[in-house]
């Protein structure tokens, strides 16, 4: 049926539909039994094939032994008066058993139209169907009002994608109506038809939308009411919503469903510039950003009231603290966050926390340590001169945190009235926690100290002192001078140490007399001894050639060693 038809046609056809739908009335839906019950012949009911209303199919058997239907025929008729004589419905094959034949169906080339597009039926409506099957042992029968013709329009709807936008936060359903008539297929445009729309999905807080109702327009066309779209329900897959059209009058029949989901929307495109005002932050230190909103369509002037969210961490949202706030009639914002060591340090992140306004996240460095502990667990001062330290480094509060990039500790001693590094060593936890350092160094106040990295605040140990007292050999004399060649050489000198602040003589000590021969830079041990109560020192050794003599204490853990560059005294051997 032509759209330019449609008027027309319902004028015309406003008497036969009348008829129509009273002799629909006296009709039954369920078949009569059959006029002869005896026959071996059976006939099921005929039923309309709803995609396209001008074909019907029917089912036919006979119980006679080594027979089969040979024949279907049927009529529609309104009322006493047949419409359609149909000499012959064609079997539908049976692909799964080709012997079978119980199906008969009306074929697409004799499809039922109306008498306007060349065909019988003359007006849109409900019919009656008699079916006659007949078995090739002559056995015959007749169904009368076998089924009902239901020659009426058959609902469909169009749906068009809608979107919500920045301006109208909404989603409308909107589309067509039309019906799909028998036999032509011709689309008829539904004036007047109640349409349901439905939200098949939850709102983002967990509430449902009521049902909204629509009527079709002069053209068939509908748009619901608005179904309300936020932000957070922009956050989900997709928004469904059904739609649902029913209609049971003499010209239309059936219940059409169709689904529409929204997953887009169009947002508003504006530009946001941020800064923060440090690039690392110890834990519970505040973070100021800042930064600015402007709209480029409108020449970069300020947006104002829009939400800007911030927040510290790693790239992944909801690691670390964050905030939302809003821009100001400038379209400036504020945002003071407390830094909070463990929550993955990482940068700071600028984003729109509203999908209707959109800006590329920004973001930028921000370290923010864990806070750290350095332990020592050995520590002394050697009889050489070298201090000795060793301890570990590790997080304080986090267990087993990977740090594979080097963290420093350093040796620290106080000198006049200051800290000074004068050791270095590094640690990583691709190894171990633990580390050693080592300096040269007469003793006094120490402490261990790791400095802040982006990875670890400053940690520090107890400060400790180390101790030891100088000793020295005075009035060194090696004779007689010079000594015949394996005499003996007596070598004399005093042992003093450093105590209570002024040289004394160091008593009971142990020391050695070393020989070092002419041309040699090798000392050779030629006899040990001890300082007696005053702390004099007398060793001898036999003579084998020219060199030099000396005595030297090796200290004990109170005292250092005498220093190895005192000198010594030169014997000549004749």
């Amino acid at each position: 049926m032509r759209a330019d038809l449609s008027s027309s046609y319902r004028r015309s056809l406003t008497a036969g539909l009348a008829a129509a739908a009273l002799a629909a009335g006296t009709l039954t839906v369920t078949a009569a039994p059959a006029a002869h019950a005896a026959t071996a012949v059976g006939i099921g009911r005929a039923v309309t094939d709803d995609a396209q209303r001008g074909i019907f199919q029917v089912t036919a058997w006979t119980d006679a032994p080594n027979a089969k239907i040979t024949k279907v025929s049927a009529t529609v008729r309104q009322g006493s008066t047949v419409l359609v004589d149909i000499p012959t419905l064609p079997v539908v094959p049976d692909p799964w058993d080709p012997s079978a034949a119980n199906l008969f169906r009306l074929a697409d080339a004799a499809t039922l139209k109306l008498v306007e597009d060349g065909g019988r039926i003359p007006a849109l409506g409900t019919y009656a169907i008699d079916v006659t099957a007949t078995d090739s042992l002559g056995n015959k029968q007749t169904r009368t009002d076998a089924g009902q013709l239901d020659f009426r329009l058959r609902p469909e709807i169009t749906l068009v994608p809608t979107k919500p936008t920045y301006a109208d936060r909404n989603a409308r359903p909107s589309g067509s109506v039309v019906g799909i008539q028998p036999g032509s297929g011709d689309r008829v445009t539904l004036t007047g038809r109640p349409v349901t729309i439905e939200r098949t999905s939850p709102t983002q807080d967990g509430t449902w939308s009521a049902a909204q109702e629509a009527v079709t327009d002069a053209a068939g066309r509908f748009t619901s009411p608005p179904f309300p779209i936020s932000s957070e329900d922009l956050g989900t897959s997709a928004i469904h919503f059904r739609t649902t059209v029913t209609a049971d009058t003499p010209e239309i029949h059936g219940t059409v469903t169709d689904y529409l989901s929204v997953s887009d929307h169009v947002s508003r495109k504006v530009a946001v510039t941020a800064t923060a005002d440090k690039k690392r932050a110890l834990d519970g230190q505040t973070v100021t950003i800042s930064g600015r909103m402007t709209d480029p369509a409108a020449a970069g002037a300020p947006v104002a009231d829009h939400q800007v969210r911030v927040r510290l961490g790693g790239p992944t949202y909801g690691t670390g603290p964050s905030t939302v706030v809003r821009t100001g009639a400038d379209g400036r914002f504020t945002a003071r966050l407390v830094a909070i060591a463990g929550k993955e340090s990482g940068g700071w992140f600028v984003e729109s926390p509203d999908r209707y306004v959109s800006f590329p996240d920004l973001h930028g460095a921000l370290a923010i340590p864990l806070d750290s502990r350095t332990d020592l667990r050995t520590y002394g001062l050697s009889a050489d001169g070298r201090v000795t330290v060793s301890g570990t480094f590790r997080a304080r509060y986090v267990a087993e945190p990977s740090f594979p990039a080097a963290q420093f500790v350093r040796l620290e001693q106080l000198v006049a009235g200051g800290w000074k590094a004068i050791a270095w060593a590094s640690v990583s936890s691709a190894y171990y926690d633990e580390f050693t350092l080592s300096a040269a160094s007469k003793g006094g106040w120490f402490r261990v100290r790791h400095l802040t990295t982006d990875q670890f605040a400053e940690s520090v140990t107890p400060s400790f002192r180390l101790t030891r007292l100088d000793t020295r050999i005075v009035s060194l004399n090696a004779g007689p001078e010079p000594v015949a060649k394996g005499g003996y050489v007596t070598v004399t000198g005093g042992l003093q140490h450093y105590a209570d602040w002024n040289w004394r003589a160091y008593a009971n000590a142990p020391v050695v007399l070393q020989f070092q021969p002419r041309g040699s830079t090798t000392w050779k041990q030629m006899a040990t001894g001890r300082s007696n109560a005053s702390g004099n020192v007398s060793l001898k050794a036999k003579a084998t050639g020219d060199g030099t003599w000396r005595i030297r204490h090796y200290g004990d853990s109170r005292h250092f060693n005498t220093p190895a560059s005192a000198g010594g005294d030169y014997v000549d051997v004749r």
